[in-house]
């Protein structure tokens, strides 16, 4: 069910709110400034079907998706918009504690890992505050860290028309550990001035479908376990000892 064109009513009393976080922020000349947004959103939309499938008992919402996130390593780029951790953190605290009034558990869900202090800082607090809240995110181990394949074929499996395979371009390619240093002291266009971090080239929706069978199934299996760590971070399955 989707919350933003939901009606009043008893039906939403104790449901469980996906709440997709997203960004505004360049993603290389291929991609549109919404993808992370998009493809929290396709997640959240995909996880919600699966939780109803299974046997109409847990009743699911996906709230309005979060459109600006703490991006700021991305300002160097135009079109970026960032409304920074501080900022981002308040929203959620207020946002959580609003729903909570009628709703069951909440769940975070970023499509951008720069969201990530905000996300673990508000849910340490709502969680000290008493409230039913977790998060978790759209990244997986192995997948380039922005930009690159994994991420062009996500979008063109739920966003085809966002999508410029034509404009795709390499960016940085070393491990995101090696980057880091640069990264946190210029930002991505100290290290790639495509604002590419991996290789688009090859990417496909096929694949992209599968990516996001991939990520609806984990964070499911997630959902239902309910495990959490220090941070109020889901657990990941093969964590857990969830099969997912």
């Amino acid at each position: 069910m989707d919350l933003g064109t939901a009606a009043t009513g008893e039906h939403l009393v104790g449901a469980t709110v996906l709440v997709p976080l997203g960004a505004c922020e360049q993603h290389g000349a291929h991609l549109g400034l919404a993808t992370d947004s998009l493809v929290a959103r396709a997640v959240c939309a995909q996880v919600a079907l699966r939780l109803a499938d299974r046997g109409g008992k847990r009743r699911v919402v996906v709230a309005p998706t979060l459109e600006y996130g703490a991006s700021g390593e991305h300002e160097g780029f135009a079109g970026t918009v960032s409304i920074g951790t501080e900022a981002l953190r308040l929203v959620l605290v207020e946002l959580v504690r609003s729903v909570r009034r009628w709703c069951g558990p909440v769940v975070l869900v970023t499509g951008h890992g720069g969201n990530a202090e905000a996300v673990a800082s508000a849910t340490r607090r709502l969680r000290w505050e008493g409230h039913d809240v977790a998060w978790t995110s759209c990244a997986e181990p192995g997948w380039d860290a922005h930009a690159g394949r994994a991420e062009t074929s996500l979008a063109l499996a739920v966003a085809p028309r966002s999508v410029r395979p034509d404009r795709a371009v390499a960016g940085a390619l070393d491990p995101l550990p090696e980057l880091l240093p640069r990264l946190r002291a210029g930002g991505v266009a100290a290290v790639t001035p495509t604002g590419v971090l991996g290789d688009p080239r090859g990417a496909s929706a096929a694949e992209g479908r599968e990516h996001l069978a991939a990520l609806a199934a984990r964070v499911t299996a997630q959902v239902l376990a309910g495990d959490v760590d220090e941070h109020g971070r889901l657990v990941r399955p093969e964590t857990a000892g969830v099969p997912g």
